[in-house]
């Protein structure tokens, strides 16, 4: 169908697209995406979607491409925390700073990963909208999965702006989509999970695990309610985290040992919601060019990183991650002249620091033929050399586990949710300890004596690095807007860093936008 735009007039419709262009989005005849934005389908009326089972297909395809990416959602969710930094590496990964601005915390309403994101996930929610409608005739698993992954679009477009705009399928050219407050956006987002909750199926660890199921939907209910102090002002309902922890383990899910394992495209206990979508980005972002890739013949792309304070966090020796430097199982390992081999292709796993090597155990160099050693440190975000930096790789490129480009990344993971139990345990005011060190002793790690807020956090950043929590979890724990290495002083403290500025071309197209505080 053709979209027109139906702006309040010609002049805005230009500014719209030259701010578009300035942010460095599409504007091709003056089009713009259907996401919160005023646009009309033509001049046909909605009838409803004429394929319900291939719309929920390409929705779900969609988002998986959205989640796949090293930017947009990715990067909002993890290089703007103490996690991942982009740091330039002389001219490479410049990119007119917009890896850096998300590290420092000195972002504004123009960065274009920002626009993307609002757009994807403002687009995803409207074309859920569309399958649920009554005019689609969904049968009720279909409806149900159409409202999960609205609920999960709408809850991050929640979690990122504290707002969520909206507009129903049949909504003519002149009427405004709605902005739902937080407690209204949270109110929806839940009214959907429960009845994701009633009408999905049950489906327990299997290769089966890359649509919704009722787990799928607990979890991201159990994700939702124990944030849900941020969106509501009021105290979480903790046993309602617990409740459907329970349910998802009661479905078969469970911790399991083996942790690099389970970043496999092998049926695990732990995978209670995979994408399919390309597992490159999370391997090759931050390789060296000259690592062994024999799938992926330009090398790595030598770009993203973690900061040495993130890896301290890990037991095990400070400046070593060879076999045997006792450190915790997900820490992982770098393998050394005796150690690597054609099965693990000379790549580690986990935190890659020191000397790197070949397959056959030669030590690899870097462009300038000096022996590539990853630094703990780094000069800054600007300054850089290839080697600077410790990386981070947890799917790994070798041919047993299907290659770098096979289509497995987990989104939801089962100790992810035993960890949410704990929390809302100790919220609660109950002992997380045992809980916190069951999860430990499975990964190698020496059992804590206590568990506060500190300790729950530092854990849930060791064991779910690089999957999309970091940020969530910190504002959560209140610890996002602290200091870190080559954060902006003049962001440290600034509350307002908790939330996103709304787009500058959203605020243009939807004048029921009120733009964030601080922006």
């Amino acid at each position: 169908m053709k979209k027109i735009m139906n702006f309040m007039n010609v002049h805005k419709t230009y500014l719209a697209c030259l701010m578009l262009l300035f942010a460095s989005a599409a504007c091709t005849d003056l089009e713009l995406e259907e996401s919160d934005s005023i646009i009309a389908e033509g001049t046909v009326v909605f009838e409803g979607v004429a394929n319900v089972d291939a719309s929920l297909t390409n929705l779900y395809n969609d988002t998986y491409g959205q989640l796949g990416d090293q930017a947009n959602f990715f990067a909002l969710n993890e290089v703007s925390t103490d996690e991942q930094l982009v740091p330039t590496r002389g001219t490479d990964w410049g990119d007119n700073g917009v890896w850096r601005t998300l590290h420092a915390h000195n972002w504004n309403s123009t960065h274009q990963y920002i626009l993307g994101v609002w757009n994807n996930l403002n687009q995803n929610v409207l074309r859920a909208s569309q399958i649920i409608d009554p005019l689609s005739a969904p049968s009720p698993q279909q409806e149900a999965e159409a409202r999960f992954l609205r609920a999960f679009s709408m809850y991050f477009v929640l979690d990122l702006w504290g707002i969520a705009p909206f507009r129903q399928p049949g909504d003519g050219v002149d009427v405004l989509p709605e902005v739902f407050t937080a407690q209204e956006a949270y109110d929806f987002i839940i009214a959907d999970l429960q009845f994701a909750v009633e009408n999905l199926p049950s489906v327990g660890p299997s290769a089966d695990t890359n649509r919704a199921s009722k787990a799928t939907a607990n979890f991201l209910m159990a994700k939702a309610i124990l944030n849900s102090e941020r969106y509501t002002g009021s105290a979480p309902n903790y046993q309602a985290v617990i409740d459907a922890v329970d349910a998802i383990a009661a479905d078969g899910y469970a911790l399991q040992a083996g942790y690099f394992d389970i970043f496999t495209p092998d049926v695990d206990s732990e995978t209670i919601w995979f994408a399919t979508t390309s597992v490159g980005n999370r391997i090759w972002n931050g390789m060296h060019y000259n690592q062994n890739s024999p799938d992926n013949t330009g090398g790595g792309w030598n770009g993203f990183t973690t900061l040495a304070e993130f890896y301290d966090s890990f037991e095990g020796d400070p400046n070593s991650n060879t076999v045997g430097s006792g450190q915790e199982e997900r820490r992982g390992f770098v393998p050394d002249a005796a150690t690597a081999n054609d099965d693990n292709l000379g790549i580690g796993y986990g935190f890659l620091i020191g000397q790197q090597y070949n397959a056959d155990g030669s030590q690899l160099t870097t462009r300038a033929g000096q022996p590539l050693v990853f630094t703990k440190d780094l000069p800054g975000l600007s300054g850089n050399t290839e080697d600077t930096g410790i990386r981070v790789i947890k799917y790994h490129p070798n041919e047993a586990d299907g290659g770098s480009f096979r289509s497995h990344e987990i989104i939801f993971r089962y100790a992810d949710a035993h960890l949410m139990k704990a929390e809302a345990m100790m919220r609660m005011g109950g002992d997380a300890t045992g809980m916190v060190n069951d999860l430990r002793v499975i990964r190698g790690a020496t059992p804590l004596g206590s568990v506060g807020e500190a300790e729950m956090l530092a854990e849930r950043g060791r064991e779910l690095y690089v999957e999309f929590w970091r940020r969530n979890d910190m504002i959560r724990f209140g610890q996002y807007t602290r200091d870190w290495q080559f954060k902006d002083p003049a962001a440290v403290g600034d509350e307002t860093k908790n939330l996103y500025p709304i787009p500058e071309t959203a605020l243009l197209t939807n004048p029921n936008l009120v733009q964030n505080p601080g922006y």
